[in-house]
């Protein structure tokens, strides 16, 4: 079946940069009418992609800015829930204030758009939301704790509306992101021989990069998953070596 998503409409959040970046050409290659929104405007966008300017943790704002996409285009189909991330932060002495943040970023923000968009996906007749979870969210995610907690939720949800919103047509699923190369890389891995250490610690031997999520949001988008939803797909190179594995070798 085909991947092509022409004529179609896309919102992609946190999709001027990094992995959001990838997705947006990704789904505009395909022939989709992409939408791409963040807190900050980029220096650049790839062809066919446009911008809005938008803190998705604002429901009332989400509500305006879906509803001027629509608006403007006469539908929408696909939503891609990629903004996200969290800085290391202790749980102990992390203020709630900092909680509340995380929470609604990695959370609550992807209900306020799927929820915003839900009756221009039922009118789509073939909506689909892809949600960018984390293996943050399916396993301990010590130093982002709030953040692990708000991806598993994200997971939960999936399932959740994949059950409520599928018999009016509508697809929901997540991709569960792994150690991923970025911008922000070194914040998180440390140098480029830490990097190197990791990613050779994988067993396809390196960290996910723009294009391997993006291939994966395309065809979640597509006809090609008509039948899928509901589902987590991992995109992570095979999953992080147990470190007890290690430990016994090492004797």
């Amino acid at each position: 079946m085909s991947s092509r998503l022409d004529g179609r409409v896309a919102i992609v959040t946190g999709g001027t940069r990094g992995l959001g970046r990838a997705i947006s050409l990704s789904l505009a290659d395909a022939g989709a009418k992409v939408m791409a929104c963040a807190r900050s405007e980029p220096e650049s966008l790839p062809d066919g992609v446009s911008f809005a300017q938008l803190d998705v943790r604002d429901a009332e704002a989400v509500e305006a800015f879906v509803a001027q996409v629509h608006k403007q285009h006469g539908r929408i189909d696909i939503i891609v829930n990629n903004a996200g991330g969290s800085p290391n932060t202790d749980a102990a002495t992390a203020s709630p204030r900092f909680a509340d943040k995380i929470a609604q970023l990695n959370l609550l923000a992807p209900y306020y758009l799927a929820r915003a968009a839900h009756p221009y996906l039922v009118k789509s007749g073939n909506g689909a939301i892809i949600n960018i979870a984390s293996v943050s969210g399916i396993r301990p995610s010590p130093g982002t704790a709030i953040y692990g907690a708000a991806k598993a939720g994200l997971l939960s949800l999936t399932k959740s509306l994949a059950q409520e919103w599928g018999p009016q047509g509508i697809r929901v699923n997540a991709i569960i992101v792994g150690l991923a190369e970025t911008e922000t890389a070194a914040q998180t891995y440390g140098d480029d021989e830490a990097q190197a250490k990791i990613a050779a610690s994988l067993p396809l031997g390196r960290m996910a990069r723009g294009e391997d999520v993006a291939r994966a949001v395309l065809y979640l988008a597509s006809d090609a998953s008509e039948y899928v939803s509901g589902a987590w797909l991992n995109v992570d190179g095979g999953g992080e070596r147990p470190l007890f594995l290690d430990i016994v070798k090492g004797g």
